[in-house]
């Protein structure tokens, strides 16, 4: 037992030992760590102002420098930081040479959050502070992200418990964007890790080549600077716009994945979509409520109600802004006056409301007595961005032609506009339409595609004073054109293709065809007789016009009825608007006082004119007057008989929409009253 005991005292005597120098290990690092602690206290360690400069200057690869006082010690466990007349140097890329800058600074920081995790300030006074926070042009790298040629991060402030900050200036810019913007931030108070009062900011900037304005608050007074609930209300204005944004953020910088309620109106709101380089017709006032969710380069608009002029909108959008702007928006209307469609054909619908349309065509540069407007299309900036776009409109408020469930698909790629397909509602008829415009020539090349389904004429015409009831006759055809040019005018004056419109069998009032066909005799009987609105049969018609290098030549207008054929010769121009066109009407039967000359249509697009008496009609006056006066009265009125020898049309071509040369009478002889197609001294 004794010997056992002698044999573990040397083991037993060893731990002991390996204790005691333990124990005088720890005892001297505490001695010196509190020796080393008592120092910095006693000194404040001011004595640490030059190795702090370049350590921090060789940790962030940047030139820092204290030119005031410096204090860096622990208070007692936090560490204390004091430094006057601090700046801390730029990237050479940078515009700026300081990255920050500041009168004094003062903060008591939680000592291990400068080693793990994000750093936490327990205290932070800040008096007359600059920061500049700036991205490179390619918006690989930013003045914050420390470190030669690392990849910029987002800017992540530090969580602050009490705060005191005052004469805060940001600087920030984003080339890319390109976005500049300069930021006072009104004296900031927090306390206990709550905001004594609200916070302000204040400040300008140009985003693109546009000016704007901003002012921002945080509601919350006992929101937490350091990561709690902060909600914000925010104002901005630009090119006659005002933005409101609200909403609750969970730390001052973050945005990402968070909701915002975001209000916009203004009085035009293609000025406001111009400022990111989108480019959409031009509205009248609007004011638009929707749902914000930035997530990362996209930015999703929901929820979105409002209107723009006497119009509503609804729908959602979302704008993408990576690499190449994309904007996919799905909007519904219930309700669209036809006043604020005019910019879609590039009319300004405040001069359509108050001056109409000639003046709204003039305004665009279009010379006087036109209607095609001359604004040219947005070519750079259609170049600049893609879009897709579906929207619905229930009804369209107009006085003369009832237009309702108009469905739009438009898709735009790198400068080639395409509306495929544009559909509607047009009096119980539906237009169908492919329209293309692309830029991408020089210049544009442009295609109308529209075809007009089988339409009542009597609630077509309705709004022109023309009566449904009695009118049994419907319409349908296509325009297919092809043109060159920047504008509508442009594209219309230089275009080829061809318009037809056909009328199969039906019923028109007996008035419209006797005026037609100045049958005078015809007419005043039937209106003595209280027949006014008895129906008479169209068998066919074809209304039709071959369009070369944008002028337009009847090929053919031919309508057969039970009582007449009505025929047309000449045509009209899209460069100078100008209409020249002879309508005649010949009786298939024998007709006393008929004055069957043609009637012209003359005038422009817009103040057309009805040339009621005719040339003809004069010189059939003339001879009518010259027989009463060297034989007898009686004997003038043969002038203005109608032996009734009109050839029916052989409605098959007709119906076909066939050219001039392919029309046939009844019998299979081709006509040689509706002229070649070609032009009016030809025909």
């Amino acid at each position: 037992m004794t010997t056992a005991r002698r044999d573990a005292d040397p083991a037993a005597s060893r731990h002991r030992r390996r204790l005691h120098g333990l124990r005088n290990a720890i005892l001297i690092f505490l001695g010196v760590v509190v020796a080393i602690w008592l120092i910095l206290f006693i000194t404040k360690g001011r004595f640490l102002k030059h190795p702090f400069e370049s350590i921090a200057s060789s940790i962030t690869e940047r030139t820092v420098r204290v030119g005031g006082d410096f204090q860096l010690y622990f208070a007692p466990l936090r560490v204390k930081f004091v430094a006057e007349d601090l700046d801390v140097s730029n990237p050479r890329w940078a515009k700026q040479a300081s990255l920050f800058s500041a009168k004094r600074i003062e903060a008591y920081i939680a000592p291990f959050s400068l080693i793990f995790g994000r750093k936490r300030f327990h205290t932070l006074h800040l008096v007359e502070g600059k920061a500049d926070l700036e991205w490179d042009a390619r918006r690989e790298r930013n003045t914050w992200t420390f470190g030669d040629g690392t990849a910029g991060k987002p800017f992540e402030l530090p969580r602050i418990g009490r705060a005191n900050v005052s004469g805060l200036v940001v600087r920030y810019v984003d080339p890319k964007t390109p976005l500049l913007a300069h930021l006072r931030i009104a004296p900031v108070t927090s306390s206990d890790a709550r905001i004594g009062r609200t916070i302000g900011v204040h400040g300008d900037g140009r985003f693109r080549d546009t000016p704007f304005r901003v002012a921002a608050r945080l509601l919350s007074p006992d929101a937490s600077v350091s990561g709690g609930e902060n909600k914000l209300a925010l104002r901005a204005s630009t090119a006659r716009n005002v933005i409101d944004v609200a909403g609750t953020l969970p730390t001052l910088t973050e945005f990402e994945g968070v909701p915002l309620q975001v209000r916009a109106q203004g009085r035009d709101l293609s000025d406001l979509l111009a400022v990111i380089g989108v480019a959409i017709p031009h509205t009248r006032r609007y004011a638009l409520d929707a749902r914000l969710v930035k997530d990362g380069e996209v930015y999703r608009f929901t929820g979105m109600t409002g209107s723009f002029g006497q119009s509503d909108l609804a729908g959602r959008f979302t704008i993408r802004n990576a690499g190449r702007l994309r904007i996919d928006a799905a909007l519904t209307t219930r309700r669209l006056d036809i006043i604020d469609a005019a910019p879609f054909i590039g009319y300004n619908p405040d001069i359509v409301a108050a001056k109409g349309a000639v003046a709204a065509a003039a305004a665009t540069g279009a010379s006087a007595r036109r209607v095609l407007p001359d604004a040219e299309l947005p070519v750079a900036t259609m170049q600049s961005f893609d879009a897709g776009l579906d929207w619905k409109i229930a009804m369209v408020r107009s006085k003369n032609v009832p237009v309702s469930n108009i469905a739009m698909k438009l898709a735009l790629e790198n400068g080639r506009l395409e509306l495929s397909p544009l559909t509607f509602s047009m009096a119980r008829g539906d237009v169908i339409s492919d329209l293309v415009f692309d830029t991408r020539p020089r210049p544009s090349a442009i295609r109308y595609d529209i075809r007009l389904a089988s339409t009542p004429m009597g609630r077509l015409l309705a709004g022109y004073g023309v009566a449904d009831s009695g009118t049994t006759g419907t319409i349908h055809g296509r325009i297919r054109l092809d043109g060159r040019g920047d504008t509508i005018h442009d594209s219309l004056a230089t275009s080829s293709g061809r318009i037809a419109f056909v009328m199969p069998q039906g019923t028109v009032w007996t008035r419209n065809a006797q005026l037609s066909e100045l049958d005078i005799g015809t007419f005043i009987s039937k209106m003595f007789q209280g027949k006014l609105k008895k129906p008479i049969e169209v068998n066919c018609g074809l209304v039709a016009f071959t369009v070369r290098n944008g002028i337009a030549t009847t090929d053919p207008i031919l309508i057969d009825t039970s009582k007449n054929v009505v025929t047309g010769r000449g045509g009209f121009r899209f460069d100078t608007e100008a209409i020249d066109i002879a309508i005649r009407a010949d009786g298939k039967k024998f007709s006393l006082f008929s004055g069957q000359s043609p009637v012209g249509i003359g005038g422009h697009f817009a103040d057309p004119s009805l040339q009621v008496i005719s040339p003809q009609l004069l010189g059939r006056a003339g001879a009518g007057l010259g027989l009463a006066t060297v034989a007898a009265p009686l004997v003038g009125l043969l002038a203005f008989v109608d032996v009734g020898d009109a050839r029916s049309a052989a409605c098959g071509p007709v119906l076909a929409g066939a050219r001039a040369v392919a029309q046939r009478t009844s019998k299979g002889e081709a006509r040689k009253d509706v002229g070649n197609g070609r032009d009016r001294k030809s025909d």
